[in-house]
């Protein structure tokens, strides 16, 4: 939840930090505006968006009687695509400095940091510059990390009690709000001596948020399209497109796949909108409404591949919102997956025009064709085309500073079979009852649960404890799955390590990112490995699995598939089934922003396996997790056979699609920069889901035959086809 300056402002106020005085001036509002305070002021669009002084968003004015004019300027004013719904006024400030200083969660260094620089302002970028530390959580900046930061600045040390202040009510902010990001910028020391926020920037938290009603107070409607309003009011991730084809897919991976396959075939889509893992009646109606309503969508095409979400369930849902009518739009309908089968019959047998079901992609783009012009100019994305990432919303100091080198790589193997001793955490609630009776039909070992307070109960003929040691004082464990709410789950990840069990699969999503980032220190210390969270968890087929993957898709056979997405893990897997490659395990290291294993710790751990033939990295955009495979590959020369899919690579750079580790920020160099990096260390690349089989065929194939060194240095450049 990014919050424009002057919501930012007012939450440092509320710290105790220090910003000048303002009032907002409403459309329609400025010919008879009367501010409280003297003039010079400067008025400021409030707008979403970064470069705004650049773009004429602020103004200097010097006599009252200009105020209006100047006010129905700005509200004029495109800046970078946002209209400001409103505008802040301020009296002019006199000041001796201007500095930087923010504190921002760096996913790239896995960690908190404070950056300052003795420079700020509109040219700040030209400031290389910049001290930036970690921050540990949730201690909070040491003296000596404050003591850093001011010398840094180069100001006198009568100045040294404030700006202490200053940071200390700041990180406050951060921790009271759970931040992502708390930027000043301009910081100033003004003639008296006193540090002011003359401007700033907050971002909050959207899964603190989500757990803590009181942040929604922030939130403000006016700065976002009505469509993406009510979107977030029903929970489902939607953003706009500017073509033609409504796209409704579940899972955020596999909708970006979609949203790529649509754009690259000159098919553009309308929106991306992931249904998730749930779609009743009602939830349908909504997405069906939103997407019917768009007066560009001339089609909508619903994608689903069950796996958690049943297909079937999907389709009555879809029978129950349309109740015998036509749709409002033509529907083209593909199912795969759990409860495939009885969809597509449900569906039939309701004998309606504007509902056409496909068997695969394929056939869907040759339905799609008919209902609008095709794009003759497709985008094309290759790698090394220079299309990098430009992130409105990050200041170019702040995106330097964010960078750094993540966690070392773990060297051991996942040594995962039927007997592996499984503990599952939140065994009571419904969701973890339902997929301990899964793991154990499909022979896991689950040999205990754990919920707190429900201790002595027995749930699928598995005891439950009320803690992991009590637990292990009966149980030998090598592994945990977490089904612990968001808000506890961090928790719940720490119990399990600080007790000794050395893996740890955490299947909640959601958690804030302050406590993973207070978790992950601890973890490596203790030497626990964590997959997830936000995963579907680990599969070795034919053997065990320690997740909530639909097992359908699966079957024993040389190829590691390592995702950040469900829904594409088991649209992969099903695909390589279906051409008769097997896999030896399946592993999902999530999709959140802060992970545990990364694609170079499960690569590190399948090098030496003889089980893993060749490996398969279904990557997204957003990140750095694909470059740092790329560089991993590199620098031990990885023996194995690779190839490599990347979903989104038609986004629109900067926004959030689905799950929050798909976004493109921070140092990733985008789609481009991920594309360059996999190519260069003999990766190859699928064009699509559909060229998957056959590449990991050929891969196969020139391993078998020995010319491992050609299967991977002749790596497939991105096409559109």
């Amino acid at each position: 939840m990014l919050l424009d300056e002057q919501a930012s402002k007012r939450l440092f106020r509320e710290a105790g930090v220090s910003v000048p005085d303002g009032e907002c001036v409403e459309p329609g509002s400025e010919d008879g505006f009367r501010p409280s305070f003297p003039p010079p002021w400067y008025l400021k669009a409030q707008v979403l968006t970064g470069g705004r002084g650049k773009a004429g968003g602020v103004l200097r004015v010097d006599d009252a009687r200009a105020l209006p004019g100047r006010a129905r300027e700005l509200f004029a004013k495109d800046i970078r695509g946002h209209r400001p719904p409103y505008l802040l006024l301020e009296p002019a400030v006199d000041f001796v400095r201007e500095c930087y200083v923010s504190f921002a969660v760096s996913r790239d260094r896995a960690s908190l940091v404070l950056s300052v620089s003795p420079r700020g302002g509109v040219d700040v970028e030209r400031s290389a510059d910049v001290l930036t530390q970690v921050i540990p959580l949730p201690a909070g900046p040491a003296e000596r990390n404050m003591r850093a930061a001011f010398f840094h600045l180069k100001v006198g040390k009568e100045y040294w009690p404030g700006f202490r202040e200053l940071v200390l009510r700041l990180f406050d902010a951060v921790r009271q709000n759970s931040l992502l990001l708390a930027e000043i910028n301009p910081l100033v020391l003004t003639r008296d001596g006193r540090w002011l926020a003359l401007d700033g920037k907050a971002e909050i938290d959207d899964n603190a948020a989500a757990l803590r009603p009181e942040l929604e107070r922030w939130y403000d409607p006016r700065h976002h399209a009505h469509d993406d309003v009510r979107a977030r009011d029903e929970g489902m991730s939607f953003v706009k497109l500017g073509g033609w084809v409504g796209c409704m897919v579940n899972g955020a991976g596999l909708a970006m796949a979609t949203m790529d396959l649509l754009n690259l075939a000159g098919l553009p889509a309308a929106n991306f909108l992931d249904l998730g893992g749930a779609a009743d009646s009602r939830r349908l109606d909504r997405a069906l409404r939103l997407l019917f309503e768009g007066r560009d969508v001339r089609v909508v095409f619903i994608n689903l591949f069950g796996g958690i979400l049943s297909c079937e369930k999907v389709a009555q849902a879809l029978a129950d919102v349309l109740a015998g009518n036509e749709p409002a739009k033509p529907l083209v309908v593909r199912m795969a997956g759990n409860g495939a089968s009885e969809g597509r019959r449900l569906l039939e047998g309701l004998n309606l025009h504007g509902l056409t079901l496909v068997e695969d992609m394929t056939q869907a783009l040759a339905v799609l064709e008919g209902f609008g012009p095709r794009d003759l100019n497709p985008p094309r994305i290759e790698a090394g085309d220079g299309r990098a990432a430009q992130i409105a919303d990050l200041s170019p100091v702040l995106a330097a500073a964010l960078r750094g080198a993540t966690s070392g790589v773990y060297a051991r193997s996942f040594d995962f079979d039927a007997q592996t001793r499984i503990l599952v955490q939140g065994i009571t609630g419904k969701v973890a009852a339902l997929h301990t009776r899964l793991m154990l039909g499909y022979g896991s070992r689950i040999v205990a649960g754990v919920t707190p307070f429900k201790g002595g109960l027995e749930i699928e003929g598995a005891p439950v404890y009320d803690c992991v040691r009590e637990a292990l004082r009966h149980h030998e464990i090598d592994a945990s799955i977490v089904f612990v709410p968001a808000a506890m789950a961090a928790d719940a990840v720490l119990e399990a390590a600080e007790a000794g069990i050395p893996w740890v699969v955490c299947i909640t999503e959601g958690i804030p990112q302050q406590d993973m980032l207070a978790t992950l220190p601890k973890l490596r210390r203790l030497g626990t490995r964590l997959i997830g969270p936000n995963t579907p968890g680990i599969i070795v087929p034919g053997r065990t699995k320690i997740g909530i993957m639909p097992t359908d898709p699966f079957t024993p056979g040389p190829v590691a598939i390592f995702s950040r997405s469900g829904t594409l893990t088991y649209e992969a897997a099903a695909r390589l089934s279906a051409a008769g490659m097997g896999q030896a395990l399946a592993v999902g290291i999530g999709g959140d922003p802060l992970i545990g294993l990364g694609f170079a710790d499960c690569l590190a751990m399948v090098n030496d396996d003889a089980r893993v033939k060749a490996v398969l990295v279904l990557g997204e955009i957003g990140g750095r997790a694909e470059e740092d495979l790329a560089d991993y590959v590199s620098r031990t020369a990885f023996s194995k056979p690779m190839a490599a899919f990347i979903a989104g690579r038609t986004a629109p750079l900067g926004r959030r699609l689905g799950h929050a580790g798909a976004i493109l920020e921070e140092s990733s160099g985008g789609v481009a920069g991920k594309m360059q990096a996999l190519s260069m260390a003999g990766i190859h690349l699928c064009p699509n889901l559909e060229s998957i089989p056959r590449v990991m065929m050929g891969l196969l194939a020139a391993q078998r035959t020995g010319n491992v060194e050609r299967a991977r240095s002749a790596s497939f450049q991105l096409h559109d086809g």
